[in-house]
């Protein structure tokens, strides 16, 4: 039985693109439960997608009020906002009594936000993916914030931090994302966290022959505070030095629900899509991918993706730290405005060395990130 934050589809945020492909393989092999929180009613389709490789899936609904109220409480409890925004009895009672329903042979927990609801069981084996750091996450949050906004991400990195480490103790066992973000982590037991990445689906990623409308490309959720300041410093850093050598460049900004901050960035040269359809649509226009990410934490599928498109692409050290990737083979790394406006400019000279990387990129993570393999790997962690 899996227990997720959100209804894993579609597919416009990490969480969900992980627990969506690990129930779908590990489906195979298990008869699959899920439940989710929502705060509205799932669609038909969304549910028929789901129910393609669920025996069931239950989604519990919580209002906007109802989960304003949960971080009031959150507030004098001592949790962390991100888990008491989660947590409500009517959803514990929900959750406890479809566990009573199935009686799973495991329970699958995806993030800490979720791990209140089955902590106390102590009947059935338990897994906590953690994913990424988030306190380490809320903290580069910190470094990056003015004012009031900088005293709550110090003070949500401080909870998260405590209860990262408490929380370990509740459950069998353990994952994570990358090396790097295990490392991160603040609680002596973190070594014994395992270390499952994220997969591509490098059969429906695959390169096509469509005409590139655009020489740049930066996907992912567009409300989520690292994606928006990675686009702000594409804009207003690297662009204006690229745009010296090549005025008409264009840049493709994809991905759900942008924010108000990224929706001014659009102009002639600077195209914003909101949420598409498919998000393949994205990659087979765009030229280059540039992530130019300091804050976020994990491993970037818009990486996977894209290098599964045959998509050079370029990124910081701390995002390639996670991924792993030869730089100046497979990825170029770049940590400053002039670095990737550079490499930018170095690509768009040399239409072959973009086909170059392109083909080491897929041949990489075709090898490296392959959801069936990454699996069987975190079946055989859970006993299973």
């Amino acid at each position: 039985m899996f227990l997720t934050s959100r209804v894993p589809f579609p597919l416009e945020k990490g969480d969900k693109l992980r627990a969506y492909h690990q129930m779908k393989t590990m489906s195979r092999r298990h008869d699959i439960y899920l439940i989710s929180m929502g705060n509205a009613p799932i669609s038909e389709e969304d549910q028929k997608e789901l129910l393609s490789f669920c025996k069931d899936v239950w989604v519990y609904e919580s209002n906007l009020l109802s989960r304003l109220l949960n971080l009031l409480v959150s507030w004098w409890s001592g949790f962390p906002f991100q888990v008491g925004y989660f947590f409500n009895a009517g959803a514990d009672l929900f959750i406890k009594e479809k566990i009573a329903l199935i009686q799973p042979d495991h329970l699958f927990v995806q993030l800490v936000r979720m791990s209140e609801y089955v902590k106390d069981v102590d009947d059935i084996p338990k897994s906590l993916d953690y994913m990424d750091s988030f306190s380490t996450g809320m903290l580069r949050r910190k470094e990056k914030e003015l004012s009031w906004r900088k005293f709550f991400f110090g003070w949500e990195h401080q909870r998260l931090a405590k209860y990262e480490g408490n929380i370990f103790r509740k459950f069998d066992h353990h994952f994570i994302i990358s090396a790097q973000d295990r490392s991160l982590m603040d609680f002596p037991e973190k070594d014994q966290i395992v270390i499952i990445p994220n997969g591509v689906d490098d059969q429906f990623f695959r390169p096509t022959a469509r005409k590139k409308t655009h020489e740049l490309l930066f996907t992912g959720n567009m409300s989520y505070a690292p994606n928006v300041a990675a686009v702000k410093t594409i804009v207003k850093e690297i662009l204006p030095l690229v745009w010296q050598k090549y005025p008409q460049c264009k840049l493709m900004i994809a991905g759900a629900n942008p924010s108000a901050e990224v929706k001014a960035l659009e102009e002639e040269r600077v195209t914003v899509t909101g949420w598409l359809d498919d998000i393949r649509t994205a990659y087979e226009a765009g030229m280059i991918c540039l992530a130019p990410l300091d804050i976020g934490t994990g491993l970037q599928n818009k990486l996977l993706e894209a290098m599964s498109m045959e998509i050079p692409c370029i990124t910081s050290s701390l995002t390639n730290n996670a991924l792993g990737a030869k730089d100046g083979k497979e990825i170029i790394i770049a940590d400053d405005a002039q670095a990737n406006a550079a490499a930018v400019i170095e690509l768009l000279d040399h239409p072959q060395k973009r086909i170059s990387f392109g083909k080491a990129g897929k041949d990489f993570v075709t090898s490296t990130y392959n959801w069936e393999a990454i699996s069987l790997k975190l079946e055989q962690a859970m006993g299973l």
